[in-house]
C-alpha cells in the first residue's frame, strides 16, 4: 500500500526514459572514459532530457513543459500560479562524491581527474550539458543565474571543459573555487538536525548557492551505497559544506553531529522506524523545499559509493547473460516517488548491496528504505521524530508517496493499476533522434546547430512560405560540442529554415 501524499502536476508520476543508443562504452577498463562523445551520445542524451521534462508535466513541447513545472512550483510555494521571472535562481546539485575534495582522486591544481579514477561514474557532462541548454534555451534562464556544481567536491576538468565554452557565465561551485570555479561558502542559514544527538554540537549552516537561489535541481546519479541506496535523497548529503561525518576542508574533523549516525548501516541504525538525517536536507524549506525537479543520471550506474560502474543483466538492459548499461534518466516532481522506484531497480540488479551494504547479508535489515518511510510519513513517521529542520514551530507534512512496484516484470505501481493514489511509472524508450534544428538569436546574427553525428543533413533557407523558395544556406559549419554550428546574419530579414537529407 502506498504511503504518503504524491506530489507533482500529475501526482506521483515518475517518467523513466531507456535509450540503449546513448552509451556504447568497453566498461571500467577501458582506456577511454564513459563521458568522450564516442560512447555518451549527446544527440540521444539531449532527446532524453527533453522527454522527461515533457511526459512529467504531461505537456507536448519542452517550453510549456518547463512552464507548467515553474507555474506548479510557485502556485505549491504560497505565490500565485506564475511561471519564471527574469533574475530569479536556479541551482543544480550535482554528484561529485568520486571528486571528492577530501580524496585524492582529483588534482586540485589542474582539476583533472586522476587515472585510477577516471572511470568511476560522476553526472554525466552530456547529461549536464542538456539540461542547461533546456534551462537557458527553451526556458529562458539567463546563464548568469544559474549555480551548478557539490559544495564537498571539486568540479573536474572535463565537466568544466564541455559546459564552460558554451555557458562561461553559469557559476560552476566547488569545494576549493579554483581554476575559475566559484568557491563554496556557509549562508547564515541554519540547519536544525531533528534528534537530540545534535543537541551539543557545532552548528550546521546551508551553502549559499542554496539559500540564494530560487529553485532546486536535484539531479543525482543512481548508485548503490552503504546505506543501500544513493540516489536524489543521499545526493542532499553533499549539499553540506562539511562532509557528513564532521570533516570541513581547511580545518579538519570538527565537532558537527556525524550523519553517517543516522544511515542504517551495521553499527550504526540498522533497520526501520529511525531517525532519519535525509529527511531534514529533503524538507529543510530552504534546501529541499525549494525542489523544482528531481533527476537520476542512469546511464552507467555505480555500484558502491565510490561509483565503480556494471552493466546490468536483467531485463530490458540484459537478458541474464549478456548485459549492458541502464542508459536511463529518471524525472520527477515527487522526491519520495523518485528514489523509491530507484530503489526497486537497484534491488532487482544488485540485491546484495540494497539489501546489506555490502556487509554481512541482512546487515541493513531493511534499513535502505527507511528515509523513504519517514520523508513518506513525515507528519507521522514510525520513528515517533518531529521533523522540524527549518525550526518553523511547525512538524514536516508528508514529502511525498512510497511504495514498491507489483513485480521487476511488469513494474506496475499503484495508479498504473488504476487507483487514484500512489506512484505512476511512465516508462519510455527513446532511440537516436532525426536531426532537430536549434535555432537562437545572437548579436552576430541568428545561431542554427543541429547533432553533428548525423551526417548527409544540408540547411536551408526561405523568405516565404506562401509560396516556399528554399535556397542552401552557403555557409560551412562549425563543429561544437558535438553539434554542427552556423551563425547566419539574417540583417532584420524573415526567414524559415530546415534541414533536409
Amino acid at each position: 500500500m502506498p504511503q504518503g501524499a504524491a506530489k507533482g502536476i500529475h501526482p506521483g508520476r515518475v517518467v523513466w526514459v531507456h535509450a540503449p543508443e546513448a552509451t556504447d562504452w568497453a566498461g571500467y577498463g577501458s582506456s577511454e572514459p564513459s563521458w568522450q562523445s564516442n560512447h555518451t551520445d549527446l544527440a540521444t542524451v539531449e532527446e532524453m532530457v527533453s522527454q522527461a521534462v515533457r511526459q512529467v508535466t504531461g505537456e507536448a513541447a519542452d517550453a510549456s513543459a518547463w512552464d507548467a513545472l515553474f507555474k506548479d512550483f510557485n502556485a505549491t510555494h504560497g505565490q500565485a500560479r506564475r511561471g519564471y521571472r527574469a533574475g530569479e535562481k536556479v541551482v543544480i546539485k550535482i554528484n561529485l562524491t568520486a571528486c571528492n575534495a577530501r580524496g585524492e582522486q582529483v588534482d586540485p591544481v589542474t582539476y583533472e581527474k586522476k587515472p585510477a579514477v577516471m572511470n568511476t561514474i560522476d553526472n554525466s557532462p552530456q547529461m549536464l550539458l542538456a539540461l542547461l541548454r533546456q534551462l537557458v534555451y527553451v526556458a529562458g534562464v539567463a546563464p548568469g543565474d544559474i549555480s551548478l556544481g557539490d559544495p564537498t567536491g571539486l568540479f573536474p576538468s572535463f565537466m568544466w571543459d564541455m559546459l564552460h565554452p558554451e555557458f562561461p557565465e553559469v557559476h560552476y561551485f566547488d569545494n576549493l573555487g579554483g581554476a575559475g570555479r566559484s568557491r563554496t561558502e556557509f549562508s547564515s542559514v541554519p540547519i536544525f538536525w531533528s534528534t537530540t544527538n545534535a543537541d551539543d554540537k557545532l552548528p550546521d549552516y546551508l551553502p549559499a548557492p542554496f539559500t540564494e537561489a530560487d529553485y532546486l535541481i536535484n539531479f543525482a546519479v543512481l548508485k548503490g551505497h552503504a546505506a543501500g541506496v544513493s540516489l536524489c535523497g543521499k545526493n542532499l548529503y553533499g549539499a553540506l559544506l562539511r562532509c557528513p561525518d564532521g570533516y570541513l576542508s581547511g580545518t579538519g574533523m570538527q565537532d558537527y553531529y556525524d550523519l553517517h549516525l543516522s544511515l542504517p548501516c551495521a553499527g550504526w541504525s540498522p533497520g526501520l522506524g529511525h531517525y532519519r538525517a535525509l529527511v531534514d536536507l529533503m524538507g529543510h524549506p530552504r534546501l529541499g523545499g525549494k525542489t523544482l525537479l528531481c533527476l537520476i543520471d542512469g546511464l552507467f550506474a555505480g555500484y558502491y559509493w565510490d561509483s565503480h560502474p556494471y552493466p546490468w543483466k536483467s531485463a530490458p538492459f540484459g537478458d541474464g547473460t549478456h548485459s549492458d548499461w541502464p542508459s536511463s534518466l529518471f524525472a520527477s516532481q515527487d522526491p519520495v516517488a523518485i528514489d523509491s522506484v530507484a530503489y526497486d531497480f537497484l534491488l532487482n540488479e544488485w540485491p546484495a548491496i540494497v539489501q546489506s551494504g555490502q556487509g554481512p547479508a541482512g546487515s541493513l535489515l531493511g534499513g535502505a528504505e527507511d528515509y523513504l518511510q519517514e520523508a513518506a510519513l513525515g507528519d507521522h513517521p514510525p520513528s515517533g521524530t518531529r521533523y522540524d529542520p527549518g525550526r518553523t514551530g511547525h512538524a514536516l507534512t508528508s514529502l511525498g508517496v512510497h511504495e514498491h512496484w507489483n513485480s521487476p516484470v511488469a513494474r506496475q505501481y499503484s495508479r498504473n493499476l488504476g487507483l487514484n493514489e500512489g506512484i505512476e511509472l511512465l516508462a519510455l524508450r527513446v532511440n537516436r533522434p532525426a536531426a532537430r534544428l536549434h535555432l537562437s538569436s545572437t548579436p552576430e546574427g541568428m545561431r542554427l546547430s543541429w547533432p553533428s553525428a548525423q551526417a548527409g543533413y544540408r540547411l536551408e533557407r526561405s523568405r516565404s512560405l506562401a509560396p516556399p523558395d528554399w535556397q542552401p544556406v552557403a555557409l560551412t559549419p562549425a563543429f561544437f560540442q558535438g553539434r554542427n554550428v552556423v551563425t547566419d546574419p539574417v540583417d532584420g530579414r524573415t526567414g524559415f529554415y530546415r534541414l533536409t537529407q
